[in-house]
């Protein structure tokens, strides 16, 4: 059941869906979501839509687009914020930075201003604690665009090599940081003392879609990973394929075939 402020901004349109996920790597392989838990869903929604997300309902799931990214939000308890786990937190670039800044500001949003002499840099801090980075780029075409997902891991270069080799990702690197790039986002990778798995906290866990989930499922398996379970189909979307991964620095992982949004979408 619909709380009163989704009611409120829930439209009866059914309005086109622009493209959101990035185009497939050669391993069929493209971002796909960050999977929320909320202690209210209203209050993740709200602050969503200030940052610059449009809100979309399909069917049971929840969602914030951005190009390259959906946010999924889901009513859940969860064990503790994104700092202290795995995926520390994940970044966008935006293009108008300091006109966005002073628009979050004037919201009442948590604004933490990073000193960069070379581009406007910053985080929110979002309700349940789930910290998310912004940067300026103003060679994107979009106001906003997902820019990477920072994992905390205690061998960054294991790390990218895991990706490399079940996900299709390319080796790169930003600043001190190795990454592993998928398209639609950059995998950032900082060296750091074991923390805790992503399962149960705010940020719960990270998603790829794939163009073939069972193909993609069956190499990982022949390549030793354990999947939570058998694929299945979702309970909350129809059309939706779905199945878990772990990686072995604790982020969860869950592999999609389906999310990508079809070419209509009721709007909030």
């Amino acid at each position: 059941m619909k709380t009163p402020l989704l009611l409120a901004i829930t439209t009866l349109a059914v309005t086109p869906a622009f493209a959101q996920l990035a185009a497939p790597n050669a391993a069929g392989v493209a971002a796909g979501h960050i999977h929320l838990n909320a202690s209210d869903v209203d209050t993740q929604v709200k602050f969503w839509t200030q940052v610059g997300g449009k809100i979309v309902q399909r069917e049971k799931i929840t969602m914030a687009q951005f190009p390259g990214i959906y946010i999924l939000i889901r009513k859940q308890d969860y064990s503790g914020g994104s700092v202290g786990s795995t995926i520390n937190h994940f970044g966008f670039y935006v293009r108008d930075f300091e006109p966005s800044v002073a628009k979050w500001k004037a919201a009442g949003l948590t604004w933490e201003p990073v000193k960069n002499p070379n581009v406007g840099q910053g985080f929110l801090t979002g309700p349940d604690n789930v910290r998310i980075e912004i940067y300026e780029n103003k060679a994107i075409s979009t106001p906003m665009a997902m820019h990477h997902i920072h994992l905390f891991v205690t061998d960054p270069l294991e790390a990218q090599k895991w990706y490399i080799q079940n996900f299709g990702a390319t080796a790169g690197k930003r600043g001190m940081y190795d990454t592993a790039n998928v398209p639609g986002t950059e995998i950032t990778l900082a060296k750091s003392e074991a923390q805790a798995p992503t399962k149960g906290r705010s940020v719960d866990h990270m998603g790829f879609e794939v163009q073939d989930i069972d193909a993609f499922v069956a190499k990982l398996q022949a390549a030793g990973i354990k999947t939570d379970a058998a694929i299945r189909n979702s309970t909350n979307a129809s059309n939706l394929r779905i199945v878990y991964v772990t990686d072995p620095w604790g982020t969860e992982i869950e592999i999609t075939q389906g999310l990508r949004m079809p070419a209509t979408v009721a709007s909030r």
